[in-house]
């Protein structure tokens, strides 16, 4: 079998931990450290579910504003472009620039260099800190973000999850709008929280790939008027 091949390396803020790139063949990896893989390039249907399921609950994605947190591998902004329209605007939020630079040079076209895009515009910052600033700004919030409530690569993270995270969120958006949030697995208390905030929320289990793979469940939450 064809080994890894370490492609970079870049530090997480806030915990010094590491983000490594491995790269066999057309495939490619994203781990914490040399272990635990965050994401791999040939199992991304959960996060193209996620974008699916956020849009096709907009009222109108002609001219919708959405706010992305985490871009990973660029699967999520890559199927969130596909169901948008043409004035739509979508604003990521990355963390790590590393990952922003991957995205724009090898690893980009896994997922059809969606950074290309004039819709797309890329912060290079915390999405709680873009969250906390923006009132009823996006009609959708899609949360990709380490492994979801159960946080993996950096504990700052806790907070998105938290009643002030999510009463953060809730005012970002405007109403009637989504926030969609990826998680590796299933959460009831946060399913609760959502709740407590004031959400209406739905909760789906997917596949990592296709009708294969892990299940991963992804929460739909929408603010009311």
């Amino acid at each position: 079998m064809t080994p890894w091949t370490l492609l970079d390396s870049a530090p997480v803020p806030g915990n010094g931990g590491e983000l490594r790139l491995y790269q066999r063949r057309d495939e490619f990896s994203i781990r914490v450290g040399g272990c635990s893989e965050l994401m791999n390039s040939r199992t991304h249907g959960s996060e193209d579910a996620l974008a699916e399921h956020t849009c096709a609950r907009l009222t109108d994605c002609s001219e919708s504003r959405l706010l992305i947190g985490g871009l990973g591998m660029g699967f999520t902004l890559a199927a969130t472009l596909r169901h948008v329209g043409d004035q739509a605007q979508v604003v990521v939020a990355e963390l790590v620039p590393a990952v922003v630079t991957w995205n724009r040079g090898a690893l980009g076209a896994s997922a059809g260099h969606p950074l290309e895009d004039p819709r797309v515009t890329v912060r290079e910052q915390d999405v709680a800190r873009i969250l906390v600033s923006g009132q009823q700004t996006y009609d959708a919030v899609l949360l990709d973000v380490d492994n979801g409530p159960e946080g993996l690569t950096r504990k700052e993270n806790d907070w998105l999850y938290s009643i002030n995270g999510l009463t953060a969120a809730y005012a970002a958006l405007r109403p009637q709008g989504v926030l969609a949030v990826w998680s590796a697995g299933p959460d009831k208390t946060f399913f609760q929280r959502l709740r407590k905030v004031g959400f209406e929320v739905d909760e789906l289990r997917v596949r990592a790939h296709g009708s294969k793979g892990a299940r991963h469940i992804i929460w739909l939450a929408r603010r009311g008027r």
